[in-house]
């Protein structure tokens, strides 16, 4: 409000003396509040005092701050107003006197206000769908009038309901949008001075955000040093700050946590089982917050926290295997031992065996243990996420039980193996008795006994009819006892061959017949047919009985310290009359379809090492025996692999270089295989050199002269005796050493003794002359069923 004081100004005249005229110039005063003004007053005539007078008469001295008097000179004085304000306005009068005689002037000083824009910021910042408030306050005298732009164009309250112009004449908008943002422009007018100013004031609309979660759950797996990623969008103007909090803690990147720049992917590592929850995604900006939540489900890999061995005896009540394991979701568990496999539930056929399980823990219960549920029982734990396996083993003591056959076959000069397999734990020792008194005794200088960690063998050479007859093996252990009879019967030559028919040809017939009923007890290895022209003498020829394919090998399995490589003995079995060539050995895990490769060894060979292999792994080994007429059956063992130690032991000693001396030793070794090489070299080629004066001077051996009669005379020794190959001396598994040159030793069995040595038959001139074709059970021959095949030598009648 602009109050402006008018006064009147009026002229008096005095009958004074012409000396004295008061002027004041400018005679009126207009001045703006805040302006500076001064008056000037003049005085004509001799004058002593000239003073000035503020409109409520008081005299104004020089020292004020505001208005200021100041005596020019002689005849005039100057009035000076600073910053004029409201109370400056009035009727100033300036008096000069001199003695007796006055004079004075006036003037009138208006006071009014400019338009001035009091309070009209700018920006000014409003929410979108709030009721804006634009201010614009402006103060003039006299009071001005507004009007509100907008792009240029008076703002039409009438046609726009939601403008509104207040009586403070501020601009009102109801429900204010994003596209009401811009200049707004403030004019005010003084109509009686046709002053006119104006303010442009910026108007911001800022928008709430909003925002959109990529996902509302994300799922995770614990403990396998995954990371999880939670992000969320957020619009809004200005552009919102998003930050992420959890049970109401604001969440900062660090080493469990890791944003991006604008904060809107929250990286959780290593995620753990106590991570799982509901995360905010927080959006702010002047217009406001949002928050929306992300739940991270945390799922758990099972793994088998309590699984250990156990021993049980024999026959005891029951025993009972747990398993127990952690995950999420819950795993499902479940037991298998070998080939079989075991549920939740499941009992099987004999009832011996139930499975059950609660939450997280699973039991087998064997109801009575037999020595065969020893071994490992492999424990499985799945659900949805992974599964984990672990397995235990289960040692059942028990006593010794005695296996294999119990009847074999020999004749007088021939050796024969009685094989007493023996099954126990823990491991049993075996005693042989005859009549009472053990063996090998001091007057029984033909019976040896050989044993491995399965079998013990009884070599008996008969001399005579005593030596037929019963031996009985007895096997101990701490658990009990047990003793079984072998019988060693003596051989009978087979009975005759029934011949069926005949079809002649030009120069030969074919003759079908029957095998022999009985065979003796071992296996027939010749049939002898004899033919002539009547009235003239028989002629006669022996024919090889076709051999078969041999019998599985016999296996066992020893794993080696590494852990992950496996030793597989195997003893030879009966080899179907036909020398075993070589063995196949093929193994594979069981979980995959596909064989390694084959291996091939030397018919002298009884192990071989499978290593490389997975850890904790389950394997299958195949090993095939194979003579002349095929392969036999696969032997087969199972076996798995240890769990993968979780550290390597450190190397022995610091040292990471070899000494003066190891160079020196390891150059001297060299040397002396080259040396030996060359001297083999020779042997083999010319027959010469250090070797060879060794095998001829102390081994016996025939220098290369001696070549052609050692063939004459073996051929005499062999038509002179056609003996049985030795029996070989049975090593332990330690001792066992293959020979790959000259077929080193085998496993023995009840059939070794008896299996034919390689070679042909040799015959006489005559019998070479007609052509025969043996066939199993066919053959161009006339038998003679009465007659049995001679013998020489040390060859027996069988």
């Amino acid at each position: 409000i602009v109050v402006t004081k008018y006064l009147t100004c009026s002229r008096y005249v005095f009958s004074l003396p012409a000396s004295l005229q008061v002027s004041i110039t400018p005679m009126q005063g207009e001045i703006s509040v805040g302006e500076s003004k001064f008056f000037f007053c003049n005085v004509v005539g001799d004058v002593k005092d000239i003073d000035w007078y503020a409109p409520n008469g008081e005299k104004l001295l020089p020292n004020r701050q505001d208005i200021i008097v100041s005596r020019n000179d002689e005849s005039s004085s100057t009035l000076t107003i600073y910053n004029a304000g409201v109370d400056s306005a009035g009727v100033y009068k300036c008096v000069a006197r001199n003695g007796d005689q006055e004079s004075q002037s006036t003037v009138n000083v208006k006071i009014f206000q400019k338009i001035t824009f009091k309070d009209a910021p700018s920006p000014q910042e409003f929410n979108e769908g709030d009721d804006a408030d634009i201010i614009c306050d402006v103060v003039s005298s006299p009071p001005a009038t507004i009007i509100w732009k907008h792009k240029g164009s008076n703002i039409q309250v009438a046609k726009d309901v939601r403008f509104k112009i207040l009586s403070n004449n501020h601009l009102q908008i109801r429900g204010i949008k994003k596209t009401d943002e811009g200049p707004y422009t403030c004019e005010a007018r003084v109509m009686t001075r046709g002053e006119i100013d104006l303010k442009i004031i910026k108007v911001i609309i800022n928008v709430l955000p909003s925002i959109r979660t990529r996902q509302s759950e994300v799922n995770a797996t614990a403990d396998i040093m995954q990371s999880a990623m939670l992000a969320c969008d957020a619009d809004g103007f200005p552009e919102p700050t998003v930050t992420w909090a959890r049970n109401n803690v604001v969440l900062e990147s660090d080493d469990k946590y890791t944003l991006n720049d604008d904060g809107s992917e929250l990286i959780i590592k290593d995620v753990k089982k106590v991570d799982e929850g509901d995360y905010t995604c927080i959006a702010r900006n002047k217009a406001g917050e949002k928050e929306e939540e992300v739940s991270l489900n945390v799922f758990v890999q099972p793994k088998i926290t309590y699984l250990v061995n156990q021993t049980a005896s024999e026959l005891e009540d029951q025993i009972t295997l747990t398993c127990e394991a952690s995950g999420d979701p819950t795993p499902t568990i479940s037991w298998s031992f070998g080939r079989r496999a075991f549920t939740e539930g499941e009992q099987s056929l004999d009832g011996n065996v139930v499975v059950r399980s609660h939450a997280r823990v699973s039991s087998l219960t064997l109801k009575y243990v037999q020595f065969t549920d020893a071994g490992p029982y492999l424990c499985t734990a799945h659900n949805s996420i992974g599964q984990d396996q672990k397995t235990m083993y289960l040692e059942v003591r028990y006593a010794p039980k005695i296996q294999g056959s119990v009847t074999v076959y020999t004749w007088e000069g021939n050796a024969a193996n009685i094989s007493c397999e023996v099954l126990a734990h823990p491991g049993a020792s075996v005693v042989w008795f005859r009549d009472g008194q053990q063996l090998p005794s001091a007057n029984a200088t033909n019976i040896k006994i050989y044993n491995t960690p399965a079998v013990s063998y009884l070599e008996v050479s008969p001399d005579s009819q005593n030596d037929f007859g019963s031996y009985n093996c007895t096997a101990s252990n701490v658990i009990g006892v047990e003793s079984k009879e072998f019988l060693l019967i003596q051989a009978d030559v087979p009975s005759a061959p029934a011949i069926e028919r005949v079809v002649p040809y030009s120069s030969s017939a074919e003759v079908e017949f029957e095998e022999p009923d009985a065979s003796g007890g071992v296996a027939i290895l010749k049939y002898r047919a004899e033919w002539r022209v009547e009235g003239q003498d028989w002629t006669g020829r022996e024919y090889d009985a076709e051999d078969g394919e041999p019998s599985p090998p016999k296996l066992e399995g020893k794993l080696q310290a590494t852990g992950n490589a496996l030793k597989v003995n195997w003893i030879k079995q009966d080899d179907g009359g036909s020398p075993i060539k070589h063995y196949l050995i093929r193994y594979k895990a069981k979980h995959v379809s596909v064989w390694k490769p084959e291996i091939r060894v030397p018919h002298g060979s009884d192990y071989v090492v499978l290593s490389s292999l997975d850890w904790n792994t389950e394997y299958e080994v195949y090993v095939v025996a194979e003579n002349q007429q095929g392969k036999s059956q696969p032997g087969t063992f199972y076996f798995r692999t240890a769990a993968e130690p979780t550290a390597i032991p450190e190397t022995i000693g610091n040292g990471s270089g070899l000494g003066t001396g190891a160079i020196v030793g390891i150059l001297i070794v060299v040397f002396v295989l080259l040396l030996v090489g060359v001297d083999v070299t020779c042997y083999f080629l010319n027959k010469c050199g250090l070797l060879m004066c060794i095998a001829v001077n102390f081994c016996g051996k025939s220098g290369p002269g001696a070549k052609s009669k050692n063939i004459e005379e073996g051929k005499a020794a062999f038509k002179k005796d056609e003996s049985k190959e030795p029996i070989v001396e049975v090593r332990t598994e330690d001792e066992r050493t293959p020979n790959h040159e000259r077929g080193g030793p085998t496993e023995p069995n009840e059939t070794t003794p008896l299996t034919e040595p390689d070679g042909k038959v040799v015959t006489d001139d005559t019998s070479k002359a007609m052509e025969t074709d043996v066939k199993k059970a066919v053959s161009e021959v006339k038998t003679v069923p009465n007659e049995a095949a001679q013998t020489n030598g040390n060859e027996s009648k069988a």
